[in-house]
């Protein structure tokens, strides 16, 4: 495994807000074992999880990988209401309307104009109650795999009894048409609760 730490890393967050990552407060651990097919993506717990999990953490894994496994890769919807609505979600990503029903409306929004749109988990931190995704995120099936296309995104949520109850982002455009689609489409603040 090899550590790199995060240095001065400009990132747009919900497509609206300068945010920058400092040594201090993260580091990533990179292990190429994370590879997937890029046709079929899940949530791969099994290369992603680490022996230093505590039984809580992993749990509060299981809930968020559940979660982005059928909101981001499946673009379940269905399932997604009959098993998340009434989760009691705060949501800090200024540009997404507060609760499941608004993060609900994003994606759909999302997927009907980007119907590949993907979100590849490369990382995952947990630490009690807060989960975090390290992802890469494209709208073409044909820039799955290529860093150099579409979104490095950070995703925080925070897991209270089994329920998705608070989240957190952070998002960098990773090319000139990725950085044009955050300009046309952010800047609105669409919730009051603040970024932290």
């Amino acid at each position: 495994m090899k550590t790199i730490p995060l240095i001065g890393v400009v990132i747009l967050s919900s497509f609206s807000t300068i945010m920058a990552i400092t040594p201090e407060q993260s580091t990533l651990i990179t292990d190429s074992s994370t590879t997937q097919n890029m046709d079929t993506l899940n949530v791969n717990l099994n290369q992603l999880k680490r022996d230093s999990w505590s039984v809580e953490e992993l749990e509060n894994v299981k809930v968020a990988a559940d979660f982005i496994e059928h909101l981001m890769m499946k673009h379940d919807f269905v399932y997604l209401e009959k098993h998340y609505m009434d989760h009691p979600y705060v949501q800090h990503s200024r540009g997404i309307s507060d609760g499941m029903s608004g993060l609900f409306a994003y994606v759909k929004d999302i997927t009907k104009r980007f119907p590949e749109y993907t979100y590849d988990v490369k990382h995952i931190t947990v630490d009690g109650d807060r989960v975090t995704f390290h992802s890469h995120a494209t709208i073409k099936k044909k820039h799955r795999g290529n860093d150099t296309k579409g979104f490095n995104i950070i995703d925080t949520w925070r897991i209270k009894d089994g329920q998705i109850v608070e989240h957190w982002d952070a998002i960098q455009p990773l090319d000139g048409s990725s950085r044009l689609l955050v300009l046309l489409t952010g800047g609105k603040v669409r919730n009051a609760n603040g970024l932290f």
